[in-house]
C-alpha cells in the first residue's frame, strides 16, 4: 500500500464547538495564547458514554477539521512571517487534510456538554475525537521550534488574506468588522 492508493475512511464528527469566534479574526492564532476564551463541545447524541472519566482531567486535546480552510496550498505565510513557508512546517488551517489539534481547558461537564476554556476554536468547528491531556508525554519543555524561534511575538494573530490578493473582504468579514474593499 502507498500513500497514493491508501482510501481515507470516513470521519464522522462526534461533537460540534459553540463559542463566540465565528470567523478566524475572532479567535487567537494558537489556543496557548487563548486565556479565558469560554465555549463548549456538545457531543453527538449516543457518544455520552464516552465522556465517562473526564472529571479529573484539566485539559483535552481537541482533533477537528478545519471547517473555514480555504485550499490545500504547499507553502503558506504564517501571521507572524514575512516569508513562506512549508505547510508542513506550521500550523495553518490551509492543508492537504485540514485537520487541526488544540489543547483546550476542561471547566466541567454536564452530561454530553463540556465547557471548555482556554481555546482557538471557532463556532460550528466539527469535532473529529477528543483525548486527554497528560503532561508526563505531552509535554516536552526542551522541544526546538525550527525558524520560529526567530519570529518576533508580538506581531498579529491574523494575516487579512484578502489583501495580498488584492480582492474585497468576503462579506461576513465586511459585516462583522467593518472592513471594507477600500483597504485593498
Amino acid at each position: 500500500m502507498t500513500p497514493e492508493t491508501f482510501a481515507t475512511p470516513p470521519l464522522p464528527a462526534i461533537a460540534v464547538v459553540r463559542c463566540g469566534a465565528v470567523v478566524h479574526h475572532e479567535a487567537p492564532r494558537q489556543s496557548g495564547l487563548g486565556r479565558g476564551v469560554a465555549g463548549e463541545i456538545v457531543v453527538r447524541q449516543g457518544y455520552q458514554n464516552g465522556l465517562d472519566d473526564l472529571d479529573g482531567f484539566s485539559h483535552l486535546w481537541v482533533v477537528f477539521w478545519c471547517h473555514h480552510a480555504r485550499g490545500a496550498p504547499l507553502k503558506v505565510q504564517p501571521p507572524r512571517d514575512d516569508r513562506k513557508r512549508g505547510v508542513f512546517a506550521t500550523r495553518a488551517p490551509q492543508r492537504p487534510n485540514p485537520i487541526g489539534i488544540s489543547v483546550v481547558r476542561l471547566v466541567r461537564r454536564d452530561r454530553r456538554v463540556l465547557h471548555i476554556a482556554d481555546h482557538d476554536l471557532l463556532d460550528g468547528t466539527p469535532v473529529l475525537d477528543l483525548k486527554p491531556y497528560l503532561p508526563y508525554c505531552d509535554s516536552v519543555p526542551d522541544a526546538r521550534v525550527g525558524y520560529v524561534a526567530e519570529l518576533p511575538t508580538a506581531a498579529p494573530d491574523h494575516r487579512a488574506w484578502w489583501q495580498a490578493k488584492g480582492v474585497a473582504p468576503p462579506r461576513r468579514y465586511r459585516d462583522r468588522f467593518g472592513v471594507g474593499s477600500a483597504e485593498r
